[in-house]
């Protein structure tokens, strides 16, 4: 009998969990923490990077609690959300709306008590930038929904930059720029793969409103965009030659996946792209802080 409340209660808390979409989280910490250590030359007090992570991790979790709340009717009808806690009814929906403003709650409370004011109120505006303007407005109103909302998705590094220095710099400001050319090749991607989901929940993606080859197009344009941005740090003495190297080569690898969206029949090609598009952000901001310490600039 223990054994199986054991199960429940696992299982109980790992929905939570799963509904806080601990992977995207992971690789918002990363930009974040990437953010905290590029703001500055001098070494980071322990106390303040666990403050500030774990601050943004629990006002991140809480926004993606929230996206499952507005989008549980829409989650059941789609392949790719088919399992999710609410969707399936394993977790009430007034118990995942107590979990959320708990989270959020408490993550603002440790950003304002251990940051400061600025990161606290940057972190609750993208949380109701993604949350509500995103998921309960932008989403469903036009096709351009992942363009105007991913500006809340790539503020990350710039709530780190704010947590060391307690001001917004414009080299932030060009992280966030970054995340923010990447955002919609990235999403769109994975729009053409689940197509046919998209379309039976009536939700206005880009590739249902102007078809599929018209995505690929701007998949295109904004990986060449997104290549040109990437290489602004080192074109602003930001970076050095490490990160300008490994730069261009992840962007290569972005443009070849575009590229074979646009002219290969392939049919995996749109989830690798996506699946590419993740490993990019990831390894392109593990460079800037690779190269920070091994080729340090002094502009910070």
């Amino acid at each position: 009998m223990s054994d199986v409340l054991q199960a429940k209660a696992f299982s109980g808390w790992h929905d939570y969990y799963e509904m806080c979409k601990p992977r995207v989280v992971l690789l918002m910490l990363l930009c974040t923490l990437v953010g905290m250590f590029l703001a500055t030359n001098e070494a980071l007090p322990l106390d303040l990077i666990v403050y500030c992570l774990v601050g943004v991790a629990l006002v991140a979790g809480s926004a993606a609690a929230v996206n499952h709340i507005v989008d549980r009717h829409v989650d059941d009808k789609m392949a790719r959300t088919l399992n999710r806690p609410l969707a399936q009814g394993r977790l009430k929906t007034e118990n995942a709306v107590i979990f959320a403003l708990i989270t959020g709650m408490l993550g603002m409370a440790i950003l304002l008590v251990f940051t400061n004011v600025l990161t606290a109120w940057l972190t609750l505006a993208s949380l109701v930038g993604y949350a509500f303007v995103y998921t309960m407005f932008l989403k469903r109103a036009t096709p351009q929904n992942i363009v105007i909302g991913g500006l809340a998705g790539a503020a990350p590094p710039l709530l780190g930059w704010t947590a060391v220095t307690g001001e917004v710099h414009h080299n932030a400001l060009l992280l966030v720029l970054i995340i923010f050319a990447w955002t919609p090749p990235h999403f769109w991607a994975l729009a053409i793969d689940r197509l046919s989901d998209y379309e039976k929940v009536d939700i206005p993606m880009l590739p249902i409103t102007h078809g599929v080859a018209y995505t690929k197009l701007h998949i295109l344009l904004y990986t060449i965009i997104l290549l040109v941005v990437s290489v602004l740090p080192f074109v602003i003495g930001m970076s050095n030659l490490l990160y300008l190297v490994v730069a261009l080569a992840l962007g290569a690898g972005f443009l070849y996946w575009a590229l074979v969206m646009m002219f290969d029949r392939n049919p995996n090609a749109p989830m690798e792209t996506f699946k590419y598009s993740i490993v990019y952000l990831a390894v392109l901001f593990s460079a800037l802080l690779l190269d920070h310490y091994l080729m340090p600039t002094p502009y910070a």
